[in-house]
């Protein structure tokens, strides 16, 4: 792989795949990159076709109109496409769109399938393979981060543990208020905010959790040359204490207002690498689960290693009193994908995990002037 550090002023051509929360955003961060040019936008729906990108994204025109027509996307010039399309309520069409898109030649970072962030650590391996043989067809490169999996709770972790002479444990958390998140499918039926506290969908049902986050944990010990015995789910919901007014609609008291799940890597009967979500929406909704070393209970990612040393670290996003966690969540989530993509590009063809390409640093974002463009 060439080191994009070697020519820093090399410019990408990408294409935006779909306009929703993450992607809207992802236009924007594009419109202000020097090394990025926006070549295409892909939309859904049908008012959304012949748009301007800009005015899509809440901004000024950028003169590239967002369209349905997913081939002239493919037939352009593009490097990468930024995939932010949904695939939590439909995971097979987002793989069958991968594959399409990879076929066609196109390289690919994602937000949408956490499953992608360390390929061996969940998918089977006839999906596996699906994606491998669309690389390999298309010479081109599959990318999949976030801020968590991606991040705050894996990749944290092991950069910690580059300071380690023992590791005993890992714990990574994730500490949020989804009081203000607006999706309604993943809040309700993923989560289970606002069902009765004997739900048994989304996070309850075996495997899911694995799913979403045992590839992640899967990366962590692998990353410090151990192979897991196996992974184990657990799930716990804690219930409103007062009726609760969100984005994502109304929870009625008594009904579940906080989820705590963990991921767990065993190994020799041990939890060595766990990966955590405590999410509520209230701050006084379960008291006495995790919450910061600073009492906080919205966007805290936080990574304990047990061990000679042992670490404690954390770090919030949009932690300014204006500023909105979700909307600073998302960028940063967005974001972990925008900056990889001169490494994606410079890879071999295949599936690209964060221990195999270097970090990933945001070339062009330091600045000390105002095009008047932002992300947020």
């Amino acid at each position: 792989m060439t080191n994009p550090l070697d020519n820093v002023d090399q410019n990408y051509k990408v294409v935006v795949w779909a306009t929703g929360r993450v992607g809207k955003l992802a236009v924007r961060a594009v419109a202000e990159r020097p090394n990025l040019e926006l070549a295409g936008v892909w939309v859904h729906s049908e008012s959304k076709d012949g748009q301007d990108a800009g005015a899509l994204a809440g901004i000024d025109d950028l003169g590239v109109k967002a369209t349905r027509d997913q081939d002239a996307l493919l037939r352009g010039d593009a490097d990468c496409i930024i995939y932010t399309g949904p695939a939590t309520s439909r995971p097979r069409e987002a793989f069958d769109d991968f594959c399409r898109i990879l076929r066609a030649g196109k390289n690919i970072v994602t937000t949408s399938v956490p499953g992608l962030v360390y390929p061996r650590g969940s998918l089977k391996p006839s999906t596996l393979q699906r994606i491998v043989d669309a690389c390999q067809e298309g010479g081109a490169s599959i990318y999949s981060t976030g801020i968590e999996p991606g991040f705050g709770c894996d990749l944290l972790a092991v950069a910690l543990s580059s300071m380690s002479n023992r590791v005993y444990s890992i714990r990574g958390l994730e500490i949020t208020d989804y009081s203000r998140d607006i999706t309604i499918y993943e809040m309700r039926e993923l989560f289970g905010f606002g069902k009765p506290l004997d739900y048994q969908g989304g996070v309850m049902i075996p495997g899911v959790i694995k799913f979403g986050w045992g590839a992640a944990v899967t990366m962590v010990a692998e990353a410090l040359g151990v192979t897991l015995d196996e992974i184990r789910e657990d799930c716990q919901f804690a219930p409103a204490p007062r009726r609760l007014e969100t984005l994502s609609g109304v929870i009625e008291e008594g009904a579940v207002g906080a989820v705590w799940f963990r991921c767990i890597g065993m190994k020799d009967g041990r939890e060595v690498v766990t990966i955590e979500h405590v999410d509520r929406m209230a701050d006084d909704v379960a008291p006495d689960w995790p919450k910061s070393r600073a009492g906080g209970i919205d966007g805290v990612w936080r990574v304990i290693i047990e061990g000679e040393p042992s670490f404690d670290a954390e770090f919030e996003v949009g932690f300014h009193n204006d500023e909105d966690s979700t909307d600073h969540g998302l960028l940063a989530t967005g974001m972990r994908a925008i900056n990889a993509i001169p490494w994606v590009c410079a890879a071999e063809p295949g599936l690209v995990d964060a221990l195999h390409i270097p970090l990933t640093p945001a070339i062009g974002a330091l600045t000390t002037k105002d095009n008047g463009i932002h992300a947020l």
